[in-house]
């Protein structure tokens, strides 16, 4: 039942189908995952009850709006860490609020962060660095990850530190497209993404909790810039904490 309930929702969430769209019957899943319709239906209420569908009578079943979508539900997550590709909407949602809230928590983790916290930080840089060079780019992705889940972590705050564990596999979506975006670009692209982040990582260092929220908010800019995404696009509804 997971394996079927996981392929059905990274089919919505990679966009194959779209919010109003309506989804496959019962019986053509059956035949599909050669599986009973009992073992179906238990896995299509799992997407109903993360809200990815619907179930109505005279309807069927249809993929709901993207606000219905569950993205803080523990299995959400782990449907978002295994999509090889990410519905461009979503994507956009997810860069939205990285962009109105990291540059906040970055600042937060220049006030709260603690000898710790930096190491692990640095750890996260080194990582980045010592792999900058690497064709497929997939090992610097994680250590990018990491290096941003620290910030969230050094804030100290019980709801953030649980926010960024949860959004993880998100954020890593977001950070691998930008990577394989980047991949266009020459080495001084990359080294120019290395200095920003280790701005942010100074101004943490140094207590500097406006300096963190500029240095952040420049590693989001450019990350957008690689996207094709404007960062001052009304739909990011980009707004400071």
């Amino acid at each position: 039942m997971e394996a079927i309930a996981t392929c059905m929702a990274r089919e919505i969430l990679a966009g194959s189908f779209g919010p109003g769209d309506s989804f496959p019957r019962e019986l053509d899943l059956c035949q599909r995952f050669d599986a009973s319709r009992n073992r179906v239906r238990n896995a299509l209420a799992q997407l109903v009850s993360a809200g990815l569908l619907e179930r109505t009578a005279g309807r069927g079943t249809i993929v709901r709006e993207m606000s219905e979508w569950q993205l803080l539900d523990p299995l959400m997550s782990h449907w978002v860490s295994g999509l090889d590709a990410i519905n461009p909407d979503l994507m956009r949602e997810i860069y939205a609020f990285r962009l109105s809230v990291e540059p906040y928590v970055s600042a937060l983790a220049a006030m709260k962060a603690n000898a710790q916290d930096l190491a692990r930080l640095e750890r996260a840089f080194e990582g980045m660095v010592n792999t900058a060079n690497d064709s497929s780019r997939e090992a610097h992705a994680e250590h990018d990850v990491a290096f941003h889940e620290a910030i969230y972590h050094a804030t100290h705050n019980l709801v953030w530190t649980q926010l960024g564990s949860l959004l993880r596999p998100s954020i890593s979506q977001l950070i691998h497209s930008t990577q394989q975006s980047a991949q266009q670009h020459d080495h001084s692209h990359h080294r120019a993404s290395l200095d920003r982040h280790r701005a942010v990582m100074e101004a943490i260092r140094l207590r500097q909790p406006e300096m963190a929220r500029t240095c952040a908010e420049r590693v989001l800019e450019t990350a957008a810039r690689d996207l094709g995404f404007s960062p001052d696009h009304p739909q990011l509804g980009h707004r400071r904490f």
